[in-house]
């Protein structure tokens, strides 16, 4: 209360209860790839003005409309078109797109607008050391000052199966607490695509973070009346985010079905109970693949990312993983208030939140359980002193069942009831 003098009444706002933790997007998808942007500039608007707006920009996409004024119909040799038909077959989701085709740069020898001149480096980007401007991939660390909010997948298909483009997607994924869809390079046999994961193997990563997909998938193109393949990894993403939407971001997106394509790229045998059955190898070894058997369609099949096998704990499951991350910064940007506050009031106030945050989460089933609390013997006096406080939180995420196992108890004794007993 202010000690200044009052000859009056007055009123005095008190918030009492818990504030609750503002809980962070978990389905927005960062793109990055070409489009044809010199068949979208719009009737009037100059094209050098059109590919200022849409090269290297980050542009917010919530509708299928909204993606085809900026970044047109899909055409051969193009990856956003096709992109974004995948994720919306399967509802769409909030898509923050890059395209880093310019006509007025990537031609042929004609003169002519080239996609196939797009290289790893237009991919991947750069920061402009004068001018401070990003493109490409780079271009995600701007999201949260942009729109508030980061993105949760990252998907580059077609240029992903590059060793360079895959490895700094990894790189943004573990800064920015994402999952990179990665896709195996089109034309492997399972076998091939499991010693990819091997020495020397342009899979061979242990990141949380990366989840591979593998095979291709097939769709049918209405332009030329046949089938095409696609990238799994655009399928996924779709999954990923209707999961999210309808179930939560705790659930795994494996057991899903794949929306909108009509077939794979290779068959892959599918039993839930064989160990040897291809679908189960390919997870075993760390790569999401489609299931497809009798009556099934085809669905999303592996719970886990490239950590696995090499990582063994929880969060080697792409459900924890993400739910974990969902939940860190959820709480960190909540905490936010309480920056610069008298450490007396914090105290009590973060506990109460984070814990009130965590109770919400156990009700939906997000969790298994957790709390947070402030311990005494990491927080010596000489650290309040200088402003700092630390609290430790636990939580369990639920792990998928990924393995449920029956014994069969056959009981003579239970003949017994044919005599009576």
């Amino acid at each position: 209360m202010a000690v200044n003098y009052l000859h009056g009444v007055e009123t005095i706002e008190i918030t009492k209860g818990p504030i609750p933790v503002r809980e962070v997007k978990s389905a927005v998808v960062f793109l990055v790839g070409t489009a044809p942007v010199h068949e979208t500039v719009p009737a009037g608007v100059a094209a050098n003005d059109w590919y200022d707006q849409v090269v290297n920009q980050p542009i917010l996409i919530l509708r299928q409309e909204d993606a085809a004024y900026y970044f047109g119909e899909p055409k051969p040799g193009y990856t956003l078109p096709y992109a974004f038909d995948a994720i919306f077959d399967h509802g769409g989701t909030t898509i923050v797109a890059v395209n880093v085709f310019d006509p007025r740069v990537h031609t042929d020898a004609n003169g002519n607008p080239d996609p196939s001149t797009v290289t790893a480096s237009d991919i991947i980007g750069t920061i402009d050391s004068t001018t401070g401007k990003r493109t490409g991939l780079q271009i995600i660390d701007e999201l949260y000052s942009r729109f508030g909010f980061t993105a949760k997948i990252i998907l580059i298909p077609t240029y992903c199966e590059q060793s360079a483009v895959m490895s700094e997607m990894i790189v943004k994924a573990e800064k920015h607490r994402a999952i990179a869809l990665i896709d195996a390079p089109a034309g492997l046999t399972v076998q091939q695509a499991i010693n990819e994961r091997g020495t020397g193997g342009q899979l061979n990563t242990s990141s949380y973070r990366a989840v591979i997909c593998y095979p291709h998938l097939k769709v049918y193109d209405i332009a030329t009346n046949s089938e095409r393949l696609e990238p799994f990894s655009q399928r996924l993403a779709g999954v990923m985010a209707k999961v999210d939407h309808e179930k939560g971001y705790w659930w795994s997106p494996s057991n899903n079905e794949i929306l909108g394509i009509t077939g794979i790229e290779r068959p892959i045998t599918a039993s839930i109970t064989d160990p040897q059955s291809e679908t189960n190898i390919l997870n075993e070894n760390g790569i999401v693949t489609v299931f497809n058997s009798f009556g099934t369609g085809y669905r999303v099949w592996g719970n886990r990312s490239a950590a696995w096998p090499t990582q063994t704990d929880p969060k080697n499951f792409i459900s924890v993983r993400r739910t974990a991350d969902i939940i860190a910064e959820s709480i960190e940007f909540s905490t936010m208030q309480f920056l610069d506050r008298p450490i007396t009031v914090v105290i009590d106030g973060v506990l109460s939140m984070v814990n009130a945050f965590i109770r919400t989460l156990i009700g939906r089933g997000a969790l298994v359980d957790g709390k947070c609390w402030f311990p005494k013997d990491k927080n010596p006096p000489d650290q309040l002193a200088a402003g700092r406080l630390l609290f430790d939180y636990s939580i369990m995420p639920p792990t998928p069942a990924e393995r449920i196992t029956f014994e069969q108890i056959v009981d003579i004794n239970l003949l017994k009831k044919l005599t009576g007993g």
